[in-house]
């Protein structure tokens, strides 16, 4: 099953170079944990003074079905990691395997718990 990914750019150029290498880093992460539904990924280079670098943010939302939205933003101030924007990227998509695997971690504990949880016997004088 193909998952849609949504590539948006904000402030700089589309460049098929930035969406092949976005899209080999999302089937990576897609392989990793399959129940995602829908995913966007919004690279953004703000406005800034001529001063400063140009630092690139990088933005990921991920659905997954009965849970919220999976939101992870990767910009640093300050640092020069993020001014190469295949840094960027990276960056991005490992912060969102961080918290991909804590969500599959949740998931599967919760399933773990119900497992041994026990259940009320059905009431056989109600019926009566």
């Amino acid at each position: 099953m193909t998952i849609p990914l949504e590539i948006h750019f904000h402030g700089l150029e589309k460049s098929d170079a930035v969406e092949n290498r976005i899209r080999e880093k999302f089937a990576k992460l897609e392989r990793h944990f399959d129940r995602m539904s829908h995913c966007r990924v919004v690279v953004e280079a703000p406005h800034r003074s001529p001063q400063k670098p140009k630092v690139f943010q990088v933005k990921i939302e991920i659905s997954v079905p009965g849970r919220q939205a999976l939101v992870i933003t990767q910009e640093r101030e300050g640092t020069k990691a993020n001014e190469d924007l295949s840094l960027a990227i990276r960056d991005a998509f490992e912060a969102a395997q961080r918290h991909v695997d804590a969500m599959a971690e949740k998931l599967s504990s919760r399933v773990k718990s119900e497992r041994g949880r026990r259940r009320p016997k059905p009431d056989t004088q109600a019926d009566l």
